[in-house]
């Protein structure tokens, strides 16, 4: 079997998924380890990093790679891609296009004062003007801010996202989800939801496809599948949406069916998930942002339910409160009781409440 052959065992193109990746990774001039090249490119497949057969087929891909001269690997194991990216070579060719249009210019505007011209006094200032104008903006385009990205690079391949993919799939969530809730347990900015419901009685399902802000928010979420939300571990996975589907929806959170009640179309107690044993934790949320410590306290000592610790959850970068947070009780049997609270009304809001641990 040949070398090319065996690079597309199982309908893996390493080649593609090798240079997706160097690609993505062109914001550095510095060449990458082979080992973490492999890391990047095996995860991206969905690969088991120790799965010796994904490692012989990476390292024959490799090789093939650096024979027909796509990419280099020196003595020290760093790999780079040698072709330059179609975007750098089309840059290069508009900028000598404009340099050799500003060039002919110059050419006509020389033979036109030597033939005297109309006056002899041709002006072709503006023109000029414009072309500096163009190369300004390119340059401005070429060093902006990363953080400020726009609509063309939302969808630009990146570390551990190769395809850019911005559309996740969300599976075993808690009933008690909400907006509030899974923005605060994603990284980068969560633009769309759609909760899964179904379609005639409007049951949640417990999962959902969200859109992120971009392919590096969406390679981080996606890093963080098994990670607990309201004590349970989430399910992660890209999700590109088919050829047909509106995505993302008109509104930024839409429902899968006909709902009632707040948590992802669940309805109150209802939605509550199974109680773990020996719990002594809730999740609230759907707080005012006029809750405080004593607040929640006198709330819950209504039913006689003492409260150990409260843990309040606030954005990351602006430090705002998010409506939602933890609270622990001395025992269970107060755990209990305070569940018996779940979508009754605490400032003038609803408060959903669900098991954790």
């Amino acid at each position: 079997m040949s070398e090319e052959n065996d690079n597309n065992q199982e309908g893996v193109d390493w080649h593609k998924s090798i240079t997706s990746v160097l690609t993505g990774e062109s914001s550095s001039d510095t060449p990458r380890q082979v080992k973490k090249l492999r890391k990047l490119v095996l995860l991206s497949l969905q690969m088991d990093e120790s799965d010796k057969n994904a490692k012989k087929q990476f390292k024959k891909a490799i090789q093939a790679m650096e024979k027909d001269g796509t990419l280099l690997l020196d003595a020290d194991g760093n790999v780079d891609l040698v072709k330059k990216s179609k975007t750098l070579k089309e840059k290069e060719h508009k900028k000598k296009k404009r340099k050799s249009s500003k060039e002919e210019k110059k050419s006509s505007k020389k033979q036109k004062k030597e033939e005297g011209g109309e006056d002899g006094n041709f002006d072709d200032t503006e023109n000029i003007s414009k072309e500096q104008e163009q190369d300004q903006e390119d340059e401005s385009k070429s060093n902006s801010d990363p953080t400020h990205i726009s609509s063309a690079d939302k969808n630009k391949p990146c570390k551990g996202n190769p395809q850019g993919v911005t559309r996740l799939f969300l599976g075993n969530l808690p009933f008690a989800v909400d907006e509030s809730s899974l923005s605060a347990f994603l990284p980068g900015t969560v633009t769309h939801i759609k909760w899964i419901t179904d379609k005639e009685t409007g049951k949640f399902y417990g999962s959902a496809f969200v859109e992120m802000d971009n392919s590096e928010s969406a390679a981080e979420a996606v890093a963080m599948a098994g990670s607990k939300l309201i004590g349970r571990p989430v399910k992660i996975n890209f999700a590109p949406a088919r050829d047909g589907d509106v995505w993302p929806p008109p509104n930024k959170v839409v429902s899968g069916g006909t709902t009632t009640g707040g948590q992802a179309g669940g309805k109150g107690i209802k939605a509550m998930s199974a109680k773990p044993d020996n719990c002594v934790k809730l999740f609230i949320g759907n707080l005012s942002y006029d809750i405080d410590d004593e607040g929640i306290t006198k709330f819950f000592a209504s039913v006689d339910a003492e409260v150990k610790a409260v843990r309040w959850i606030h954005h990351r970068d602006s430090g705002d409160f998010k409506g939602v947070g933890f609270v622990e009780f001395w025992n269970t049997e107060a755990c209990e009781k305070a569940a018996t609270l779940n979508g009754k009304n605490l400032l003038g809001r609803p408060i959903r409440i669900d098991w954790t641990d």
